[in-house]
């Protein structure tokens, strides 16, 4: 074999080699940042359940205060179920503290002043709302006991209300007119769901939706998801029938609900509540240009509440809202729910009703 060829057969192998190594680099730099990707990826998994899970724990401790501060002031005698003979006038009303909005603080305001943060803590801010649920219309009211067969039926009065929510709110009628024939529907397929002993009603029609629990649940019945977001700050869903509380509506729900009246004197009305609450349906009838006003349809109290919690930790939120039912000293939740998106409620002043017409 001559010289050049073991030459260049040394070039090949060297060659070979060079590429060779730089092939079990490449490999071991690709296992490598596979394997930091995967560690970096399980630290910022557990990084942020652990997050959700302290959210949860102190949001859940927020919740369970506006418990206590419904439950003190029904001790007090600030609504239905509450001690008449103690200091209170029996009624809610929004200058009481429940109605007063926690704006956005830092949680570590809330803890005793030997509580510091240690380094590297994250800083936990806590804003909240709560509001009266029975300051709107409330669409269980629009289900009466039903016919001679047994069938549910519409209410009159709640018919002509909402009819008068929908024309002040500039809303369209033929939406009000398929949302009550869904809610009769629906009402029929509930009743048929729990049937009284002894009693024959004709099969579930096929495809019929089910009674709408939440507000957002009505798209259900043929309502736009814009109608359904200018509904909501006037009508509500709860379990049982209940009154409008004439000291928390705003002007277009006492507007709505109290036949003849005009929205200028609904106006009036909630100016003149701002200055001093009424105590009792009388004086809010005189208030309202002598009206009578009936306690199936308005009340000046509220066993309903709505909680608002939005919890900051760093650039994470956990947001809630929840429904309250206060019996006397008993304060449970009906139903929670946690809140898709960030934004804190629009109105500074109250999550769903405001003090201005």
């Amino acid at each position: 074999m001559s010289r050049l060829s073991l030459q260049s057969s040394a070039y090949c192998q060297r060659g070979a080699a060079l590429i060779s190594a730089m092939l079990v680099v490449t490999l071991v730099a690709t296992l490598a940042s596979v394997a930091l990707w995967q560690q970096w990826r399980h630290v910022e998994v557990e990084s942020a359940e652990r997050h959700r899970v302290q959210s949860s724990w102190l949001l859940n401790g927020a919740l369970d205060w506006s418990r206590l501060i419904l439950r003190e002031d029904a001790l007090a005698g600030g609504g239905p179920g509450g001690d008449a003979s103690k200091v209170g006038t029996g009624t809610d009303h929004l200058a009481e503290p429940w109605a007063l909005p926690l704006k956005e603080a830092k949680l570590s305001t809330f803890l005793a002043q030997d509580q510091q943060l240690r380094e590297g803590d994250p800083e936990v801010f806590l804003s909240g709302q709560l509001t009266d649920a029975q300051s709107r219309i409330n669409l269980t009211n629009w289900t009466e006991s039903g016919d001679s067969k047994g069938q549910p039926q519409l209410n009159e009065a709640m018919q002509i209300s909402l009819i008068r929510l929908f024309k002040v709110l500039d809303l369209p009628l033929a939406e009000l007119e398929r949302l009550a024939q869904g809610w009769r529907a629906a009402s029929l397929a509930a009743k048929l769901a729990k049937p009284e002993v002894g009693q024959a009603l004709p099969n579930m029609p096929s495809g019929t939706a089910l009674l709408p629990q939440q507000m957002t649940q009505l798209q259900w019945l043929g309502l736009s998801r814009e109608t359904v977001q200018r509904l909501t700050p006037f009508v509500t869903i709860l379990p049982q029938a209940t009154p409008v509380n004439l000291n928390t509506a705003s002007a277009e729900v006492i507007y709505a609900t109290v036949p003849g009246l005009d929205l200028a004197t609904a106006q009036k009305f909630v100016q003149q509540r701002a200055r001093a609450h009424f105590g009792n349906l009388t004086d809010a009838g005189k208030a309202l240009g002598g009206k009578t006003l009936e306690a199936r349809w308005h009340a000046l109290g509220s066993r309903f509440f709505e909680v608002w919690g939005r919890l900051r930790m760093e650039d994470r939120t956990h947001e809630e809202t929840a429904l309250i039912f206060r019996d006397a000293g008993n304060v449970t939740f009906v139903w929670r729910q946690k809140i898709a998106g960030i934004l804190p409620p629009p109105s500074s002043e109250s999550l769903l009703q405001s003090s201005q017409p």
